[in-house]
């Protein structure tokens, strides 16, 4: 395959990609709309896992290509991208205030899924048992979303409603549901082809350039599948709903981890193996990330203009090492 083919495959993959998690996030929360669900369950579940599922499907392609520190590197690579990048940019945009909910809940659990990923890959592979007790992890931490969501105030609630209710004389109707249903199987379908793609390219390009599997995940992988995110947060933050911004960041970051790698992890029959680059540099990385988000979100209770500008100067610092020092 040639250079130029390469990118091709890899900039269609993206596009594909993109679409496929609009239609997937779109289908899935009208559908969950119309079957009475919560608008505020909506936001914080359908959405946050529906804007992963490129990251899935790019796991599981790589995983079974044997392509495994795509993978994981491309965990990585997105998280760090959505804490720095776009919530940097999010908040430069507008300073972003931070709720309770987040402080007390999200933020806690998504700094214990980082250190918990970066103990369980310190010993060279991501193991079948490592992926099965991330996606135990993954059934609690939603259980305790949707109990938690009943006791949030009211204006988050009539945020949330207000992005994610039912288009009026659709709910319940049986041919709204079925449109639904087939809006969110073709983004489906529309993500599995293009995270083939994607994949296809990125391993032509690591083998073209001589660079690590790893490095393709970290970079061009892990920006073009936070597309997705990057989009919610900033229509989210344009239209001064920044609950939907900051749950959609943190809590796809914590279902990165649990949910995405976890099945990526339990796909191989061997796991999922680490390389030394990873462990060393990359994980720890994207560990620190979520920790300096403490006491950022402490302070103040909100990411400043400033605070914003430096989460994207030091993505932009990252990513310039990456290119310097990996290539």
């Amino acid at each position: 395959m040639t250079m130029i083919w390469a990118l091709a495959l890899c900039a269609a993959g993206l596009l594909v990609l993109v679409l496929g998690a609009e239609l997937v996030t779109r289908g899935g929360g009208t559908l969950a709309a119309q079957l009475g669900t919560p608008p505020i369950l909506i936001g914080l579940t359908v959405v946050a896992i529906a804007t992963s599922t490129p990251e899935l499907a790019v796991g599981i392609d790589a995983a079974l290509r044997g392509a495994g520190a795509m993978a994981i590197g491309n965990i990585a690579g997105t998280n760090v991208v959505n804490l720095l990048l776009i919530l940097g940019l999010s908040a430069v945009m507008r300073p972003l205030a931070l709720g309770m909910q987040t402080i007390r809940a999200d933020l806690p659990v998504m700094v214990s899924t980082a250190i918990a990923m970066l103990i369980m890959v310190s010993d060279g592979v991501l193991s079948r048992l490592d992926g099965c007790l991330l996606l135990l992890g993954g059934v609690v931490y939603t259980v305790a979303v949707v109990i938690a969501a009943r006791h949030e105030a009211r204006a988050v609630k009539v945020e949330y409603a207000r992005e994610y209710r039912a288009p009026r004389g659709v709910r319940g109707d049986r041919d709204a549901l079925i449109r639904s249903g087939m809006t969110l199987l073709i983004g489906l379908i529309v993500i599995v082809t293009g995270a083939d793609w994607l994949v296809d390219g990125a391993v032509a390009l690591a083998r073209i350039w001589g660079v690590s599997d790893a490095f393709i995940g970290l970079t061009i992988i892990a920006i073009g599948t936070s597309a997705p995110e990057l989009a919610t947060t900033i229509l989210s933050t344009l239209k001064n709903q920044r609950d939907i911004a900051i749950g959609n960041l943190l809590g796809s970051s914590v279902y990165n981890i649990l949910v995405i790698l976890g099945v990526t992890a339990i796909v191989p029959r061997d796991g999922v193996p680490v390389s030394s680059e990873l462990m060393r540099i990359d994980i720890p990385v994207m560990a620190l990330v979520a920790v300096v988000c403490v006491p950022v979100f402490l302070s103040g209770r909100q990411v400043s203009r400033a605070e914003g500008a430096a989460f994207v100067g030091a993505y932009v610092l990252y990513l310039t090492y990456l290119l310097v020092a990996r290539t």
